[in-house]
């Protein structure tokens, strides 16, 4: 090579051979000018090489004889341009030659500022020939330049365009004004689109691209491997074409664009922009929603027309004009101004015609840089193909302020967390917090997490809190009477009287919530409980809220305050009085804060609510209430409205004052106030509810009906997809059809024309409508001993007549025929609870034969029955296991001739989900009397619309039985069955008899060992009891922190229950746990 750069026309004559062998020569040109020594005389013979082509006629037959170009690109036609006048450029066959498609971009990135690029650090994608990359480097002096290009023939002529106008004709270095050359600014990268940037971890400012925007018409090829030995007609159609990326921007050509965009998102700085030059072909609306639903904020810069290349073929836009109702805009010439299809466009082409399309320079940059990213990492680690959906444009920038960041928290722990952890029943203490937070930060009131429980929504948390007082009259605001009981609302029971609490009559009286009408009735109706708001202009001030306190304390009345309309979630609350008052004042024992969250600025039926009281007794019952009669409450509700709460309080600093002195409330009620109702009292005092684990985090929950196990990819895909769509039609959230599929399949449940599909938060909200349903028709609810102690003590809570039906060991604590028919021969009105076909809390099952001999019995004396499968889906057998039908025997039972039998099917897709996360329950009602009476019962804690779409998609992935969604869920049965051997090994280890389950998440095991023995536990307390079936649960939490339930919940004498949905690592500490009770216990 040595001899040719001796030589201009042997350089040429080797160059003359073919494009291969000018890029080799050019490619040893490049070595002479990379090497200090030989550069100097490599750029001269550049310069005696342009020399010999002095006019573009001259330039053209270079081209087209030689396989090079190297000409100027003049770049100050106006007065004005700041820089060097000129631009060197070569160019070779296999590479982008620039064209009117680069030349408008340049034109584009001219439109900004000055500022834009200086010291900034660019990346130019698809850079050709790099002049661009280097006329920037020229112009605005950025730090950095990185011009990247998949074409490496590409890559290689850039830098010889970068010495070639970093030193002159005599290879000298062209110093700028910061005595810097373009060889300190610029470097020229083989590249996928970022991928270098990405894989050197190189921040930028300033991503600038004009790439590809047309599928290639021949599929095939773009999956070729790309080297610098490919056919020069491969690496050139990289500069016109695309292949497919997997984007919903493909149909349109802009696939790449897309893909860029999102890698972009990952390497850009918070503040930096991204300029891209987009062909008009799709559409100027479909080029900026590329942008916009991405979360960016656009300029266009601008926008000319040009001439499609005669070298492009635009058949596989033609192609997707046929195959969907998308038209793409062309022009006749560039003087048409009315736009024509593809195919017309394609035809005209074809016959000779010239046609244009219009070309934009669109300036983009993220509104909210870093939640953006939050969320496209996410969706880069395994949830790519749910991109299509994410819209984060806004019309309105309240919107996007308040959701993006939503979306970027819940991207945050769908993406670290491989379950949802467990949360206390009083609502997930960061929630808590944060809403504490916010009282003391805003209002100045220094509440904890530990004075606040959370409910699914005020409704919910009013009726609730009627329930645990049970008072004989209560006054309510009218405006928060529609979701109470109508029994409630219509009873003439007004006696007044204080001990009421005993009468199962509850009656609420409307009142209009202005409050010296309220008084009034306060004052001549003497209620045991009151529930008010407060009209906007009384609650500006305290004084209204101060008269109620003293009216309420007078009379000996509870009261429970609304603030939901004038809370305010915002920077700037209004003034608000009771908070004013709070602020100075302790909340007195007999008054509680009701408030519902519902203003936010996305969601207008998502909604949690809080309740707020001082007095730690009524704190905990509520609590407890919570658990009995809703469950939880959801928690993405409390993580959207956490997020907003979080918001607000992020950029606070710490507060750097004392909290103000309290007055404490020392008033004495002239009468008695209202305490808990008796059967209230009963079932908090003896039912076994979840333990609270403030005091000790490390606590592990085998106790609790839920599911901590890996949550598959799919449903986390689809909890983020519901949130990050908009504007979901009624269909795509109408899961009845999905629901209905679902009954059917695997229980053969007669669907009727008039059946009601019923939904709500949890399949425990709708079993405690319908022990309401029971109780209003004189009813007896029939539970089998060894049913599910939620289910049981919620009964109770409500006042029901509960009789217990007697099981077997022998029989596995099983329901029977026999036992049945003895039981409902004795009770009238009987309702009949059967958890099936997985069977909580002993799992086992109940197979065809044994579910149609229950049903016949109860069909003979007409009993009421509800079948509760929210436990089944996860039978270990699965293969073998096909559910029920129950179709042909219902279809039978009902037409004998008693009229009061009914079954009614209760369901939640919770252990079929593997996640808590969702929470869903279904009721199927057949008979119309029967679904009038629930309904009277109005105040059901509905799923949020995308709960419902999240659940819609789900069952439909589980009817394919395909994907990570099946393979999820038989992989965790296996594991399932796995571990209820290895908990039923170690437990008859350590001397327990263990009823070996084949279905579900829980185990029943008797402590034979440890019955009449006594522990004694040293540690941060000294504990000393003899063991029997109501203190074995304390002392192994006392000695191990492992936390079970004992027979008080499982109903057999004797039995404990263990779940085994746990995480893996916590599942094995759980084992650990029961080995080293034995230890203990033993050694005592």
């Amino acid at each position: 090579m040595a001899s040719v750069l001796d030589s201009v026309d042997s350089f040429l004559a080797l160059c003359q051979q073919s494009g291969d062998a000018a890029y080799a020569a050019l490619r040893s040109l490049l070595d002479r000018l990379e090497d200090p020594a030989t550069r100097v005389r490599a750029r001269v013979f550049l310069a005696d090489v342009q020399r010999r082509f002095p006019t573009k006629d001259d330039c053209d037959r270079c081209f087209s004889s030689y396989h090079f170009r190297i000409e100027d690109i003049f770049l100050d036609q106006y007065e004005g341009y700041r820089g060097r006048k000129k631009l060197t450029s070569m160019v070779i066959p296999s590479i982008f030659v620039p064209e009117d498609w680069s030349f408008t971009f340049f034109e584009g990135l001219n439109r900004h500022p000055a500022s834009i690029f200086k010291d900034r650090t660019v990346a130019e994608l698809g850079c050709g020939n790099g002049w661009i990359s280097i006329a920037i480097a020229d112009k605005w002096l950025p730090l950095k330049v990185y011009g990247l290009d998949i074409n490496p023939r590409a890559v290689k002529v850039s830098w010889i365009n970068l010495y070639l106008n970093a030193l002159d004709e005599k290879g000298q270095p062209i110093f700028d004004g910061e005595k810097k050359t373009l060889l300190d600014r610029v470097e020229f990268h083989e590249s996928d689109l970022l991928a270098y940037c990405r894989d050197n971890d190189i921040q930028l400012e300033r991503i600038v691209g004009c790439i590809p925007q047309i599928l290639n018409p021949n599929p095939d090829a773009m999956s070729r491997m790309i080297t610098e030995n490919a056919s020069e007609e491969f690496l050139y159609s990289l500069s016109n074409y695309c292949a497919l990326q997997g984007f919903v921007e493909d149909q349109f050509g802009l696939g790449l664009i897309a893909r860029a965009v999102e890698e972009g998102i990952s390497v850009i700085k918070p503040m930096g922009i991204m300029i891209f030059n987009m062909g008009g072909r799709p559409g100027q609306g479909v080029c900026k929603r590329l942008f916009e639903r991405r979360g960016f904020r656009i300029t266009k810069l601008w926008q000319t027309k040009i001439l499609q290349a005669a070298d492009t073929d635009i058949s596989a836009l033609v192609e997707i004009e046929k195959n969907s109702p998308h038209r793409f805009e062309f022009f006749m010439g560039l003087s048409g101004d009315q736009p024509i299809c593809a195919r017309t466009a394609w035809a005209y082409g074809k016959a000779g015609g010239r046609i244009s399309h219009a070309l934009s320079v669109y300036s983009c940059q993220l509104l909210q840089p870093n939640q953006v990213k939050t969320i496209f990492d996410f969706l880069k680690s395994g949830f790519q193909e749910i991109s299509s959906s994410l819209d984060l444009s806004f019309q309105d920038d309240s919107v996007a302020d308040e959701k993006i960041p939503f979306l970027a928290y819940l991207a945050s722990i769908l993406k670290d967390s491989a379950y949802f952890p467990y949360e206390p029943p009083a609502g997930s203490l960061r929630f808590r917090n944060l809403i504490a937070g916010f009282m003391k930060t805003y209002h100045h009131v220094p509440v904890s997490a530990g004075n606040v429980v959370i409910f699914p929504s005020r409704a919910v948390a009013i009726e609730n809190a009627l329930r645990l007082f049970s008072p004989r009259l209560a006054i309510v605001d009218e405006h928060l009477t529609r979701h109470l009981p109508r029994q409630w609302l219509t009873s003439l029971n007004i006696d007044t009287g204080v001990n009421g609490a005993g009468d199962d009559v509850l009656t609420v009286i409307e009142a209009p919530s202005q409050s010296d009408l309220m008084m009034e009735l306060i004052k001549k109706l003497k209620p045991q409980v009151v529930v008010t708001g407060m009209a906007h202009f009384e609650a500006v001030t305290s004084s209204a809220f101060v008269h109620l306190l003293d009216v309420t304390r007078e009379i000996g009345s509870r009261l429970f305050l609304d603030i939901s309309d004038n809370f305010e979630l915002s920077s700037l609350p209004s003034s608000n009085g009771v908070l004013k008052y709070l602020a100075g004042n302790s909340l007195p024992s007999h008054a509680a804060i009701v408030c519902g969250l519902v203003k936010n600025q996305v969601y207008t039926d998502l909604e949690v609510a809080f309740v707020i009281s001082e007095e730690e007794a009524i704190f905990k019952a509520l609590s407890k209430t919570v658990e009995l009669l809703e469950g939880k409450t959801a928690p993405i509700s409390q993580y959207y409205y956490g997020c907003l709460f979080h918001e607000l309080l992020a950029f606070q600093l710490a507060d750097r004052h004392l909290p103000a002195q309290r007055e404490c409330d020392k008033s004495a009620s002239s009468r008695e106030i209202i305490g808990f109702s008796s059967s209230a009292i009963s079932v908090l005092n003896n039912a076994e509810l979840s333990i609270d684990q403030t005091d000790n985090s490390s606590l592990i929950h085998m106790d609790v009906d839920e599911i901590f196990l890996p949550t598959p990819i799919s449903v986390k895909a689809a909890i983020f997809e519901s949130f990050s769509r908009q504007n979901m039609s009624e269909s795509e959230i109408d899961v009845t059809t999905s629901v209905k599929q679902f009954v059917k399949s695997n229980y053969g449940f007669p669907i009727e024309n008039n059946s009601d599909f019923i939904y709500a938060d949890s399949a425990l909200t709708l079993f405690n409508k319908m022990v309401l349903c029971c109780i209003q028709e004189g009813g007896t609810i029939c539970f089998p001993v060894g049913t599910n102690g939620n289910y049981v003590h919620s009964a109770k809570f409500l006042k029901a007549k509960v009789v217990n039906i007697p099981t077997r060991s022998e029989d596995g604590f099983k329901l029977t025929e026999n036992a049945l028919n003895q039981v409902l021969n004795n009770v009238k009105n009987a309702w009949v609870y059967i958890s099936g076909p997985t069977i909580n809390p002993t799992g086992l099952i109940y197979d065809q034969k044994e579910i149609e001999n229950l049903l016949t019995a109860c069909s003979k004396f007409g009993a009421r029955v509800i079948i509760d499968t929210s436990f089944s889906g996860l039978e270990f057998d699965y293969e073998s296991w096909s559910g029920w039908n129950l179709e042909g025997v219902l279809s039978r039972l009902c037409q004998s001739n008693n009229p009061s039998f009914s079954v009614c099917l209760l369901g939640g897709l919770s252990p079929m989900m593997l996640t808590d996360a969702l929470k869903f329950g279904f009721l199927v009602l057949n008979q119309p009397p029967l679904i009038e009476l629930f309904h009277s019962f109005s105040g059901l804690s509905r799923p949020h619309s995308t709960v419902k779409y999240a659940i819609k998609k789900l069952l439909g992935l589980r009817v394919r039985k395909s994907g990570d969604m099946w393979d999820a869920v038989t992989r965790q049965i296996k594991d399932l069955r796995s571990r209820s051997k290895r908990l039923k090994e170690t437990l008859e280890s350590c001397g327990w008899d263990v009823i070996e389950c084949h279905a579900g998440v829980s185990v029943v095991a008797k402590p034979t060992l440890y019955m009449s023995k006594t522990v004694r536990v040293k540690n941060a307390i000294d504990y000393e009891v003899k063991l029997n079936d109501s203190n074995i649960r304390e002392a192994i939490l006392k000695a191990t922190g492992l936390c079970i339930n004992s027979s008080l919940w499982t109903g057999i004498p004797g039995y404990c229950r263990f779940t085994i949905a746990l995480e893996e690592s916590e599942f094995q500490k759980a084992l650990d746990c029961i080995a080293d009770f034995k230890r203990i216990a033993c050694s005592s």
